[in-house]
């Protein structure tokens, strides 16, 4: 199964969150916070959305930054991912 997004929806997957702070304590998983960056996994084609025109900024491998409560958690064949529209991505990293 493949996911594709619609209009300016982009799929994402989380990066692995570090499993050990930088003076190296190991932390549980209850204190670990998701991590708020990602990897675009695919892109949706823009178009109009509300009126504006809307073409899209990342494209699939782009490693992302995105905002902490936004998106929808999906899983599809035991992968996790996230649905966001573009403007929650806050920046990419290069």
């Amino acid at each position: 199964m493949k996911l594709v997004p619609l209009f300016d929806r982009v799929v994402l997957k989380q990066l692995v969150a570090e499993e050990t702070t930088k003076s190296g304590i190991v932390l549980p998983g209850q204190a670990k916070e998701k991590p708020q960056q990602a990897e675009v996994i695919a892109v949706g084609p823009g178009g109009v959305v509300d009126g504006k025109e809307i073409t899209m900024q990342v494209k699939p491998g782009d490693k992302v930054i995105y905002s902490k409560y936004s998106g929808t958690e999906v899983e599809v064949e035991d992968e996790k991912y996230v649905v966001v529209k573009q403007n929650d991505i806050l920046a990419v990293i290069e």
